[in-house]
């Protein structure tokens, strides 16, 4: 009881110029004694309360130890405090729920909060990324095997640098020293998690920034002008792959999806998500992305002939 009292009291003094001994002795229902303690244990603490003297006198924390309110406004620390709950969520972290108390003394608006953000906290690998997490902090390589595009599972040997959230999942950006280079490495692609008891040293050369390519528009190189067509019944699934694309609804129900100036030859991403619609989805154009598909078919066919 006594420390949620101190911890009170210090917020209230955050939020106050100055408040008297009298003033919090009402207020937690204890005697002045006992607030002057409280006061002495949380000078103790490391925390700069002053003591005013005079008719408005009493207790107050140092102007220099509050945060100027003037720095953030409350859309301000009201963004900040939903990111960091959702980082809280995801990695247990009390500094973090420490930080959004600190904050909430700025402006007590912030309270109330107008959006959620979720990235990702009710995934199955949350342990792994707290296990990630501490490892970059305390600079120790990790081990585990990799499943490449190729299919190919490989061990790696890793120096942690950073965790990043992207194209909704978690990567993990290290150096790699099978490779001996930065690599991005996603988290559901990594199997049989081990931080190992090696502390290493970061590179002297900092990780150069990856090299984006201006995409050519010649049709000579591959490129294309997609359509797909999905039925009704899987148009919100189609809406939620394709974001911020060309479309167009039908008077039929149906959808029709435009992706322009697409090379084909770097597509392999996109035809199984096509075969997932099943026979919801249709390629309308091109001619070449139609056979591709035909044939992936036929394959699969194949498989079942015998049932």
């Amino acid at each position: 009881m006594k420390l949620e009292r101190i911890i009170s009291m210090i917020y209230m003094l955050l939020n106050h110029e100055v408040l008297s001994a009298s003033v919090l002795a009402e207020k937690y229902n204890v005697s002045q004694r006992t607030i002057y303690r409280d006061i002495d244990a949380i000078c103790a603490a490391g925390i700069p309360v002053v003591s005013y003297q005079g008719v408005n006198g009493g207790y107050g924390i140092m102007e220099e130890y509050k945060m100027d309110k003037s720095l953030l406004g409350s859309h301000d620390v009201s963004s900040i405090v939903t990111l960091l709950r959702s980082m809280s969520a995801i990695f247990e972290d009390e500094k973090a729920e420490e930080t959004i108390h600190k904050l909430q003394t700025v402006h007590k608006e912030s309270r109330s909060h107008a959006m959620s953000l979720d990235i990702g906290s009710w995934r199955p690998y949350n342990e792994t990324l707290r296990m990630i997490k501490d490892a970059i902090a305390s600079q120790l390589v990790l081990q585990f095997e990799y499943v490449s595009a190729k299919g190919e599972r490989v061990k790696r040997y890793v120096e942690p640098v950073n965790l990043q959230y992207k194209y909704d999942t978690w990567y993990l950006y290290a150096y790699c020293r099978l490779r001996n280079g930065y690599r991005e490495f996603k988290l559901p692609r990594m199997i049989s998690l081990l931080v190992t008891g090696e502390h290493f040293q970061h590179h002297q050369h900092e990780p150069k920034p990856a090299k984006t390519y201006a995409r050519k528009t010649n049709s000579e190189d591959g490129d294309r002008n997609i359509v797909l067509k999905f039925s009704s019944d899987c148009m919100a699934r189609a809406l939620d792959f394709f974001v911020g694309v060309e479309r167009r609804f039908n008077e039929d129900g149906s959808l029709d999806i435009y992706l322009r100036n697409q090379n084909l030859n770097e597509l392999k991403w996109l035809m199984p998500i096509i075969l997932s619609f099943g026979d919801g989805a249709e390629v309308l154009e091109p001619l070449e992305l139609r056979i591709e598909i035909k044939i992936m078919l036929q394959k699969t066919i194949e498989k079942y002939r015998e049932v």
